[in-house]
């Protein structure tokens, strides 16, 4: 069912998506905890700005669904038809993305901890050598640092459900140190 929910929100779509419609929509959807800006400035919620559209579609429609369970989106997910989600998506990935809102100094022990850390992991074949993320796969390159650690942990201890079984892989064996210094360096990075 996951590769078909995928197959269905990465086809061409038979209408374009309209970024500004989508803008409204997320002004009484999203903005509440993502940030207008879509920098989310709230602990432990992903930024959205400069995402990549499809991978926001995904996971829409992974919530709607019920296939990923997080109960603070289920009642914004449930019953959004397609041409809204793919408009909201649309939006966030036309913003620029950026920092969050509210993120702190670079530690460089820390960062050079986490750059060591994603070279033999390979991160950057997926989310791509600036970590900006495409199609399906997340930008990581500047967001929040408290949400990306606590996403590799439940990869590592396999309790992120979803579409991508080589995450659990990427982070296996890690340490709560080591994703913490992951962790940093990938929201250090613009």
């Amino acid at each position: 069912m996951a590769a078909a929910l995928i197959a269905a929100a990465t086809a061409p779509a038979a209408s374009a998506q309209d970024a500004a419609r989508g803008a409204d929509i997320a002004a009484h959807r999203c903005v509440n905890c993502h940030g207008a800006d879509g920098r989310s400035s709230l602990p432990d919620i992903p930024s959205l700005a400069g995402q990549p559209a499809s991978f926001i579609t995904v996971q829409m429609i992974l919530f709607r669904e019920g296939i990923r369970q997080v109960p603070a989106m289920l009642a914004f997910a449930e019953g959004v038809p397609d041409k809204d989600i793919e408009d909201i998506a649309a939006w966030f990935a036309s913003l620029p993305p950026g920092p969050p809102n509210d993120r702190g100094p670079r530690d460089a022990a820390l960062f050079a901890a986490g750059q060591a850390i994603a070279g033999p992991r390979n991160c950057a074949v997926c989310h791509l050598p600036s970590y900006a993320g495409r199609e399906q796969v997340p930008r990581l390159a500047a967001q929040r640092e408290e949400f990306l650690a606590r996403t590799m942990r439940e990869y590592r201890d396999g309790q992120r459900v979803g579409v991508d079984s080589q995450m659990n892989g990427a982070v296996m064996g890690l340490s709560d140190a080591d994703i913490a210094a992951l962790a940093h360096y990938l929201a250090q990075r613009d």
